[in-house]
C-alpha cells in the first residue's frame, strides 16, 4: 500500500498550462483481472485516478455550457470541476490494438463489460478477478478502456465515476418530476433530483395516462421528509398502481451538469494526444492510442447523442475527440442536462411527459427543418460546420422503436422517409428488450402482462464493434443499416403492426409518442405532436426488419419489444425496458387447441438435428454478412445442440 501511495503522489502531474486537464491524479494501479492474462496481449493494468479541468468561460467551445458564466471561478478565471477516471489497458501498451473504447458510465456504472464480454455483475463494475473479465472479448482485441464521470448529479463511490462540478449556491428554481410507483404503499416515497428549498412549494398531482387532466382528489398530498426526500398520500380509490404522480416545488443549488460533456471531451482528448508523463497512456512522450470510439448505453448513449450535437467532437485546440460513435438503446432521445435544474438520470417513459426535455427535437443525424418550433437542426449540424464528425454506427433494441420513438430516426418531423448520411448507420437487434444481462432466463414481473424476455444482445453488438474499428482502422465500410424504414414497408402505424391476433400476445397498438411542447410556462403546454411508426410485425409477431439473432432466424418462441402493463397497473401503457417472450405450442395439437396461429415446434423442425442445422444455416448467413462473429456463430451453435439458445429455462 506505501508503493502505491508513493507511485499515486508521482503521478498527480499538472498538465500543460494551456490544457483543459490542468492535473491528473493516479490513485490506483494495479493488475486488473487478478493477472488473468488474454493470448498476444497478455495481462491488463486498471488505473484509477481523477483529472481537474479548468475550463475557459469565453472559449466559444465552451459556450454552449448552460451556466458556465455564472459559475465561480479560480484565480485564473477558469471554472474548474473534478472527474473519477478509471482506465483497463495492456500491461504492456506496445501488445494494445491502438484503440480507446470510451464507456460512458451509465448513472455512474460500467456496461459495456456485461454486453461486450458477458462478464456478470457485480464483477463487471469491479474489474477486479478473472471472472470478471467474462469471455475477454475486449481484452482479447487488445482494447483500452476508458470510463469518466460525467454525472454531477450523483455522488463519486466505491463503484460509482462521477464529476465533481461547480454549483450555483443560492440560485433557486421551480422543479417538475414525474413518479410511477408501481405499488400499492400509502403513502408512497420518492427521491427529489434537487433539494427542496421551500418545502411550501411542494404541489403533487395525479391522472391515470398522461392524456387525462391533472387532478388533485381528496386524499392526495405530498410532504417533505427532509430536504431530498417527499411522502406522497395517496387518493384511495380512482388510481391503480401504476397511476401518474406529478410532483413541483421549488429546488436550490443547481450544479452545472454541462461541465460533464466537457469532461468526457477532454479527458479523452488528453488521453489520446498528450505524451506528458501526466498521462497514463503515454509512452515515450507519446500516447499508445490512434484512434477513439465513444460508446455508451441507454442514458449514457443519449449522452453520446447530445455530446455530438452540442459540438463537443471538437476539443479546445479543434481536434476530433472521437473517431466513432456507438449510441445504444438511445433511440431517437436526448437528454436533460444541459439545462439548469436538470435531470440526467432521468428517462421519461410511457406514460410520462412525451415531450420532456430529453425528447426533443432534433431527434436524427442529418439536417431538418422542425414547424413546431421553428427550427432547423440535426445531431450533426455543428461537427459539420468545424469538419470534426465522428463516423456513426447507432444500435437500439426493438424496444426503443415501441417505447423510444426510434423511428424519428429514420423519418422527418411530417413522417416521411428519410436516408441516413453516408457516415451514419443504425441497427434495430430485433426482438430484445431495452438492456438484458448475459444469461438469462424469462421470467415474470408483478407489474407485466407477459413474461420478460431474456434476449442478450452481446453476439450482434461484439460484431458491430469489430464492424467500427475496421471502418476507421482500414475504412472497411461497416454493414449497411439494418432498420425498419418507411420506404421498405417495415415501419408501420402501431395500429398496422400486428397482422393477425395471437393469443398471449395481446398488442394494441401501444406506443410512447412524441412531442413539443412550450417549457417556458408550468406546467408546459403542448403545441403539437410528431408521428411516430413501430416495425411491421410477422405472423409469429416478431418484427420483420432489425438484425435479427439466431433466436429470431431460428425461433421457438415469439420475442417481443413491447410489454404491456398488468391489470392493476396502468394496463394502457407499456411497462418500462422490458420486450416479452411467449412459446410455440410444441404440438400442432397443442396450439390448435390453444387457437394459437403461430406454428408448433413439431410443425418447424422435424427433430432436433433439423433444428441444429437450421441454426448453422442462418449462423454462417449471419457471419457472411458480418452481423456475427465467428466464434460467437461456433458457440449459439452449440447451444442450440444442448437445447439452451431459446434461453427459457
Amino acid at each position: 500500500m506505501r508503493r502505491l501511495a508513493v507511485l499515486a503522489g508521482l503521478l498527480a502531474v499538472a498538465t500543460p498550462a494551456l490544457a483543459e486537464v490542468t492535473r491528473f491524479e493516479v490513485t490506483e494501479d494495479v493488475p486488473a483481472f487478478a493477472g488473468r492474462s488474454f493470448g498476444d496481449v497478455g495481462a491488463y493494468r486498471r488505473i484509477t485516478g481523477r483529472a481537474t479541468l479548468a475550463l475557459d468561460p469565453t472559449d466559444p467551445r465552451n459556450a454552449v455550457i448552460a451556466d458556465l458564466g455564472q459559475a465561480p471561478r479560480n484565480a485564473e478565471g477558469r471554472v474548474e470541476a473534478t472527474a473519477d477516471v478509471v482506465i483497463l489497458r495492456p500491461a504492456d501498451p506496445a501488445r494494445g490494438s491502438g484503440t480507446l473504447l470510451l464507456d460512458a458510465p451509465n448513472r455512474g456504472r460500467k456496461l459495456a463489460p456485461q454486453l461486450f464480454d458477458d462478464a456478470p455483475q457485480p464483477g463487471a463494475n469491479n474489474l477486479a478477478t478473472a471472472e470478471d473479465a467474462g469471455i475477454g472479448f475486449l481484452a482479447g482485441r487488445g482494447t483500452t478502456m476508458v470510463w469518466v464521470g460525467w454525472q454531477a448529479d450523483i455522488p463519486s463511490a466505491p463503484g460509482q465515476l462521477a464529476l465533481a462540478a461547480p454549483v450555483l449556491r443560492g440560485v433557486t428554481g421551480t422543479v417538475r418530476e414525474e413518479f410511477v410507483f408501481d405499488n400499492t404503499r400509502n403513502p408512497a416515497s420518492a427521491t427529489l433530483s434537487w433539494p427542496l428549498a421551500d418545502p411550501a412549494s411542494l404541489k403533487v398531482t395525479v391522472r391515470q395516462v398522461w392524456s387525462d387532466p391533472r387532478q388533485m382528489p381528496e386524499g392526495l398530498s405530498a410532504r417533505a421528509v427532509d430536504e431530498r426526500r417527499i411522502e406522497v398520500s395517496r387518493p384511495a380509490q380512482g388510481f391503480d398502481a401504476g397511476a401518474l404522480y406529478e410532483v413541483t416545488y421549488t429546488g436550490r443549488d443547481p450544479a452545472v451538469l454541462g461541465t460533464g460533456f466537457a469532461a468526457v471531451r477532454d479527458v479523452v482528448s488528453f488521453l489520446r494526444r498528450d505524451g506528458s508523463p501526466a498521462n497514463p497512456l503515454a509512452v515515450g512522450g507519446r500516447p499508445a492510442v490512434q484512434r477513439a470510439i465513444g460508446f455508451g448505453v441507454s442514458q449514457s448513449g443519449r449522452f453520446l447523442r447530445d455530446f455530438l450535437h452540442l459540438g463537443f467532437n471538437e476539443d479546445t485546440e479543434g481536434r476530433v475527440v472521437f473517431d466513432g460513435l456507438m449510441p445504444h438503446v438511445a433511440g431517437a432521445r436526448r437528454m436533460a442536462t444541459n439545462v439548469r435544474f436538470g435531470q440526467p438520470g432521468r428517462n421519461a417513459r410511457h406514460p410520462q411527459d412525451p415531450a420532456w426535455q430529453a425528447d426533443t427535437f432534433p431527434f436524427t443525424y442529418a439536417v431538418l427543418d422542425d414547424p413546431l418550433s421553428g427550427r432547423r437542426d440535426g445531431l450533426l449540424l455543428r461537427c459539420r460546420l468545424s469538419s470534426t464528425c465522428p463516423k456513426v454506427m447507432q444500435s437500439d433494441s426493438e424496444h426503443e422503436w415501441w417505447a423510444s420513438r426510434a423511428s424519428l430516426l429514420v423519418t422527418d418531423t411530417a413522417g416521411r422517409h428519410i436516408d441516413l448520411p453516408s457516415d451514419v448507420r443504425a441497427y434495430m437487434i430485433a426482438g430484445t428488450s431495452h438492456f438484458e444481462a448475459p444469461g438469462g432466463t424469462a421470467g415474470r414481473i408483478e407489474a407485466a402482462a407477459l413474461p420478460t424476455n431474456p434476449m442478450h444482445a452481446g453476439p450482434p453488438m461484439r460484431a458491430l464493434l469489430a464492424a467500427m474499428e475496421s471502418w476507421l482502422a482500414e475504412g472497411r465500410e461497416p454493414p449497411a443499416s439494418r432498420v425498419p424504414m418507411r420506404a421498405h414497408g417495415t415501419l408501420v402505424p402501431a395500429v398496422a403492426a400486428m397482422p393477425a391476433p395471437i393469443p398471449g400476445l395481446p398488442y394494441a397498438g401501444i406506443h410512447t409518442p412524441a412531442a413539443y411542447s412550450d417549457q417556458s410556462v408550468m406546467p408546459p403546454r403542448e403545441v403539437g405532436r410528431y408521428p411516430v411508426f413501430v416495425p411491421r410485425l410477422d405472423v409469429d409477431g416478431m418484427a420483420v426488419a432489425g438484425v435479427r439473432a439466431l433466436q429470431l432466424a431460428v425461433p421457438r418462441a415469439s420475442y417481443t419489444g413491447w410489454n404491456p402493463r398488468a391489470e392493476g397497473f396502468g394496463p394502457a401503457a407499456l411497462y418500462p425496458l422490458q420486450g416479452a417472450v411467449v412459446p410455440f405450442a410444441a404440438t400442432r395439437e397443442a396450439r390448435t387447441a390453444a387457437g394459437d396461429p403461430r406454428p408448433s415446434i413439431a410443425e418447424r423442425y422435424v427433430d432436433d438435428p433439423a433444428y441444429v442445422a437450421a441454426v448453422r444455416r442462418a449462423a454462417a448467413d449471419a457471419v457472411a454478412e458480418r452481423l456475427l462473429l465467428p466464434a460467437d456463430a461456433e458457440a449459439l451453435i452449440a447451444r442450440a445442440q444442448e437445447g439452451r439458445l431459446a434461453q427459457l429455462r
